[in-house]
């Protein structure tokens, strides 16, 4: 199956959809939120389509720019041997999205990273709650108005200065 079939397929049974991109042979599609689960729905169960497997699932930080926010999708057929990508962005004051745990049960931990490191809720996930980040972890770490932790790194002109406040035991 090539790009422009399954592009036809899905603006058939979706109209509303404007924005495809292909580059190097991938298509992006870029949805609305309200249109995330159908459009999913429709690529999971269409037999000729049969996406059944989420690749990868990621939250991205656009500061500075609307949406602020954006879930990306990667799905595969086996089948069609196909790749497509959904982009869902939101908005800094709202940056809910709706799970799709039901479709694929592995987006159950992809979207509790994108949530832990990205403050991304996911409505009707089954456990949302963080995954890498201890529970009193407050803020979300991966989002660019987060300040950089930093640490010198240390080379041979200034590593005995460095090593002087390291906690590790010294022979």
């Amino acid at each position: 199956m090539d790009n422009a079939t399954v592009v036809n397929r899905l603006q058939g049974a979706f109209p509303q959809i404007k924005t495809v991109h292909e580059f190097c042979g991938d298509v992006s599609v870029m949805l609305d939120r309200a249109d995330l689960i159908a459009v999913a729905e429709f690529l999971y169960n269409e037999p000729e389509l049969d996406y059944r497997f989420l690749e990868n699932l990621c939250g991205v930080d656009y500061l500075g720019r609307e949406p602020r926010f954006e879930v990306v999708y990667h799905l595969f057929s086996f089948s069609n041997r196909h790749r497509i990508c959904l982009k869902v962005g939101l908005p800094e004051s709202d940056p809910v999205v709706p799970s799709l745990t039901v479709l694929w049960p592995t987006a159950n931990w992809q979207e509790r990273e994108a949530y832990d490191m990205f403050g991304i809720v996911f409505s009707g996930h089954p456990g949302l709650h963080r995954i890498l980040m201890p529970d009193e972890w407050e803020g979300h770490p991966l989002r660019k108005d987060v300040p950089l932790g930093y640490e010198e790194v240390a080379f041979t002109f200034n590593q005995d200065q460095i090593y002087a406040y390291k906690p590790f035991a010294k022979e």
